[in-house]
């Protein structure tokens, strides 16, 4: 049970293993809809052709989209492009590497589908029924011409991926690790952005509510409406939390800062046109918000340990 949900924490927390388990999830259910797919040609000169070509190209077109409609990236790629270049330039290489990246997950489910498409043959027949010598095919238990297409086809995407696997040791790797790497920063500060702007949200809600419920005690006050608590009642202070707490409680004060509405427009402005460069030395006030991993300074006069590591 441990060891399923470590698993299922890396599966939720590493954005490609998602993607990659989207992308078996729509190849598993191209098969299950072909197999429970009954094909029948209408067997006419005049949409053959056309009813043909369009089951062999029309889901695969339709899984295709749905795969960049579930695919994140595929939003974040098209922001990363779209967005000003403000104080941080743009790397072509890593929206391309993002790219290959997204079309590569896509297209498994569509290839799928022509492949059992044409493994089976009965759409490619069906298509090219009126330029064929229909005695080839009085049956269609023999597909030889559309079946050897498909299994050409399978051949050379497994050679391909087999060479892409195995021949990208033999270069230099620098390129590739840099693009992956600022690939997944940008996907993952977009999430961590989303996540802390949820959690602004969540805070500046609830103060926004205190601060009516506060406000109304003048008012019923007036009004006759309050009643003063019972006298003796004890309450009981509450205890500091741990350090943890405490330590969250001053990361939480950044976010209380913005307490307007013109102030989170402007934030969420100034994200979206400038966001900061990716040099936290050169950003101002980066140094005092608790980054330093540095130990704490003795005072002097302080005794310290006479443990020595052998």
């Amino acid at each position: 049970m441990d060891r399923f949900r470590m698993f299922f924490q890396h599966f939720q927390s590493s954005s490609e293993s998602v993607m990659n388990g989207i992308c078996l999830l729509l190849a598993a259910v191209t098969v299950k809809l072909y197999s429970s797919f009954d094909f029948n040609c209408p067997c006419l000169a005049r949409y053959n052709a056309l009813y043909g070509l369009g089951l062999l190209l029309t889901p695969p077109l339709a899984l295709f989209l749905c795969g960049l409609l579930l695919n994140r990236q595929s939003v974040v790629m098209v922001e990363e492009w779209r967005r000003p270049v403000g104080r941080r330039k743009k790397d072509l290489g890593i929206i391309r590497y993002m790219c290959s990246s997204v079309l590569q997950r896509a297209m498994a489910a569509p290839l799928v589908w022509i492949l059992l498409a044409l493994l089976d043959g009965k759409c490619f027949v069906c298509a090219f029924s009126n330029s064929v010598d229909p005695e080839k095919f009085l049956d269609f238990a023999n597909m030889t011409p559309s079946q050897a297409s498909g299994w050409s086809i399978t051949l050379l995407l497994i050679v391909v991926a087999f060479l892409a696997r195995c021949l990208r040791p033999c270069f230099d790797q620098t390129v590739f690790l840099r693009r992956r790497y600022w690939s997944n920063y940008v996907d993952l500060e977009q999430k961590l952005f989303d996540e802390t702007c949820c959690e602004h949200a969540r805070d500046f809600a609830h103060r926004c509510v205190l601060h009516f419920f506060a406000s109304m005690q003048g008012e019923l006050r007036a009004r006759g409406l309050r009643r003063d608590p019972l006298e003796g009642s004890l309450e009981t202070p509450e205890p500091l939390g741990p350090p943890e707490d405490q330590d969250y409680g001053s990361r939480k004060a950044h976010l209380r800062a913005v307490c307007s509405r013109e102030q989170v427009d402007h934030l969420l402005s100034t994200w979206y046109s400038s966001k900061p460069p990716l040099d936290l030395a050169a950003s101002p006030g980066l140094g005092r918000t608790g980054l330093s991993h540095r130990a704490h300074m003795v005072t002097p006069g302080t005794r310290l340990s006479q443990h020595t590591d052998v």
